[in-house]
């Protein structure tokens, strides 16, 4: 049972390449890319969060060197966690993150997509610096693309730092073999590279199979999120005894909507098979947040079976709002769009002994910001010259300190959008909005007309971002 064979794919032509890449790797986790980007890299400062600590973190945390589990969902939207208000899904391990840490109630994603989304988590900047500003789609041009190598990764600076990496699930950087995982900081993956696969045939929106270990497809039977599952399970029984970094991008509940035991929509050949409609989507939809769900509590379950609790640090998100198919709650708008609905997401941050239970904050933070936090947890230091937009969350999390004041942005097609404390201003094409998030949380009341001083001023600083952060990057996707 093969599918179709697709010309672009060069997992065999590198083969030999491959192999003298993986003997070229030397010490302490650093290959060959890794070791010419450190050589030719500058002197510049490191841009630090201004919280008067560095993001190099405390000597007690170099010394521990805690672990860390990020887990990120697909399409969950606002409303789709029962901690979150869902009423028809329920969710008891993510709320149990929540009761025993930090829920986050104004956490967004860099984009209301997944590849833009995912650039920003992987480099802690910006998506529009590395030239990923739209989605990576399987079919046309951009299969040919991805995320540069040369962008500088949270897992590289991890693994120089003595930590095990693996990512386990969803990639979406990058189809060519060259783009994969293993070739920008992480030392294993077993998953997909596109942005979908049928749960069980592991079949790509383009007809090709799409499930890897490494820089090889290796077909694996089974339920896409239980095998993420699994093999983040094993990742941690075998990392035990070392600092690690595990990255678990889930497919659910992102379509082809399947549960379980439903039949394969993408069959071997280009040949299709059933395809969920009406109440069958809303029936899968469920079950399919529901089984990630199971499968975090079981992760969560082995850090604690391993007595790992206490030294690892545990977040969950979601990539971007829900489609039609799921739930924003209150929130206006859907994937895809610049509304509230399409990036503030669901997150929970956990770490008995470090982050005090059944906290709730308000603050705003973005996907981007997990890169600083990171290399402050484990007591890291950013490679010279590199900048980055997102901030250190380690201190507001420990120790419930204010993040710095700080405009955010947002730029996906048509739309922009600024934020600045709870003002937001919304650019649809000619259509311009201004809401104060504080007061109406569903963007129903626009206040342009009314705060055309303040909306002046963001605008001005909406355009004098757009310029700077696209100076000089090529569009990559």
């Amino acid at each position: 049972m093969n599918p179709v064979r697709n010309p672009s794919d060069d997992s065999q032509d590198f083969k030999g390449s491959k192999n003298m890449r993986q003997k070229a790797r030397i010490f302490n986790g650093v290959n060959r890319r890794e070791f010419m980007k450190l050589a030719v890299s500058g002197a510049a400062a490191v841009m630090m969060p201004n919280y008067g600590c560095s993001v190099g973190g405390s000597s007690k945390a170099t010394a521990e060197r805690p672990s860390i589990i990020i887990i990120m969902a697909d399409d969950l939207g606002y409303g789709d966690v029962s901690c979150y208000g869902s009423k028809k899904i329920q969710t008891p391990n993510i709320d149990t993150l929540a009761r025993g840490g930090m829920k986050f109630t104004d956490y967004h994603s860099n984009c209301p997509v997944c590849s833009p989304t995912r650039a920003a988590l992987l480099t802690g900047r910006y998506q529009q610096r590395c030239g990923i500003e739209g989605v990576i789609y399987a079919k046309g041009p951009t299969r040919q693309t991805g995320m540069a190598l040369e962008e500088t990764t949270f897992a590289e600076v991890l693994r120089k730092h003595g930590y095990a990496t693996g990512i386990f699930g969803k990639w979406h950087l990058g189809y060519n073999v060259r783009f994969n995982p293993t070739e920008q900081g992480f030392d294993e993956f077993i998953g997909y590279v596109s942005g979908n696969v049928d749960y069980h045939s592991h079949i790509d929106g383009a007809g090709f199979d799409d499930w890897w270990k490494n820089c090889e497809k290796v077909p694996e039977e089974g339920y896409c999120t239980d095998l993420i599952t699994k093999h983040g399970i094993d990742f941690i029984e075998r990392h035990k005894d070392e600092p690690f970094c595990l990255y678990l991008p889930h497919e659910a509940p992102h379509y082809p909507y399947q549960g379980r035991d439903d039949p394969p929509e993408r069959l071997p050949g280009g040949r299709k098979g059933k395809k969920a409609k009406g109440d069958e989507i809303i029936r899968a939809y469920k079950e399919m947040v529901e089984v990630m769900d199971e499968g975090i509590g079981q992760i969560v379950e082995t850090v604690k079976r391993l007595r790992l609790e206490r030294k690892t640090f545990i977040f969950f998100c979601s990539d971007n709002g829900a489609t039609k198919n799921g739930s924003n709650g209150v929130l206006s708008g859907h994937k895809g769009s610049l509304w509230e609905g399409g990036h503030r997401v669901p997150a929970v941050a956990y770490w008995p002994g470090r982050i005090k239970p059944r906290t709730v904050t308000g603050q705003t933070a973005l996907g981007m910001d997990l890169f600083a936090t990171m290399v402050s947890i484990a007591g890291a230091k950013l490679p010279a010259g590199l900048k980055l937009d997102g901030v250190d969350l380690l201190p507001m999390l420990t120790e419930g300190a204010k993040l710095p004041k700080r405009m955010l942005f947002w730029r996906y097609r048509k739309e922009r959008a600024i934020r600045k404390g709870p003002w937001k201003l919304l650019v649809q094409g000619k259509d311009i909005r201004l809401y104060n998030l504080d007061e109406d949380l569903g963007e129903k009341k626009n206040l342009a007309e009314a705060e055309a001083e303040r909306l002046k001023a963001l605008e001005d600083e909406l355009a004098t971002w757009e310029q700077e952060v696209s100076a000089g990057v090529k569009l990559r996707a």
